[in-house]
């Protein structure tokens, strides 16, 4: 049999690609790729960001993520279900996932306004940039279907993956949710310093809340009933 280290150490470095594979890096950067071979160009006509390039490229990159999300579970023989939905009774997870999000509202705003009266520096993007690109009511339709779906979904579908990955091979799944929501802030660095910080603490909301229910229903519904209602209170200002 083949030294367990070197199994280890090969388990270790595939779980590491699959986090990369699933990271939404490697599926944007191809997707911006062909959407601007058809044509497609990130920027609008005002040198702001495209609606309709920014609306395909993350529906798309949900389809393509969960997907491999779906496909390298099943390449190791491990249940789709058990390991996303668990043994948990939808119903109680969809009521958990509805009453989370004015709990979620109320932590980003202490943070927010903590950061803003303590920190001011850290506010360093007086306007979100994707704001800009809700111009009309059709606009923000659209948009609150692709926050929910790319952000609610697959966001979450990522994110149990990932510190599934974790828990298996790379430190536990708390060193998953703490690595996974440090980025998840990162990744949120042009909306502002601030913004990035409180989304950090989001995405490790959401990541023990995985951990403890072992579902993704109660985080889906809270991050896309937080999404949604974002665009809702844009929209109707």
């Amino acid at each position: 049999p083949e030294p367990r280290p070197r199994r280890i150490g090969a388990e270790r470095a595939a779980a590491l690609v699959e986090i990369l594979l699933c990271s939404g890096l490697p599926t944007q950067l191809l997707l911006i790729g062909v959407l601007s071979a058809f044509g497609m160009s990130f920027q609008g006509t005002d040198g702001g960001l495209n609606p309709q390039f920014v609306f395909t490229l993350s529906l798309l990159d949900a389809v393509l993520v969960v997907g491999l999300v779906i496909v390298l579970l099943r390449a190791h023989h491990e249940s789709v279900r058990e390991i996303l939905i668990g043994r948990v009774r939808v119903w109680r997870e969809v009521l958990l996932g509805i009453w989370m999000v004015p709990a979620i509202f109320m932590v980003v705003v202490a943070v927010l306004v903590v950061i803003r009266l303590y920190v001011p520096a850290l506010h360093n993007v007086p306007r979100n940039p994707f704001e800009d690109m809700l111009q009309n009511h059709i606009d923000a339709a659209i948009f609150a279907v692709v926050v929910m779906i790319a952000g609610g979904v697959r966001e979450e579908v990522q994110r149990a993956f990932i510190v599934h990955r974790f828990e298996q091979y790379l430190g536990g799944g708390v060193a998953g949710v703490v690595i996974w929501s440090a980025i998840f802030g990162l990744g949120h660095w042009e909306q502002g310093r601030d913004a990035a910080i409180a989304t950090a603490l989001l995405g490790a909301i959401w990541g023990v809340l995985y951990l403890r229910r072992r579902s993704i229903i109660a985080p889906v519904i809270s991050h896309a009933g937080f999404n949604l209602t974002q665009v809702l209170n844009h929209a109707l200002r």
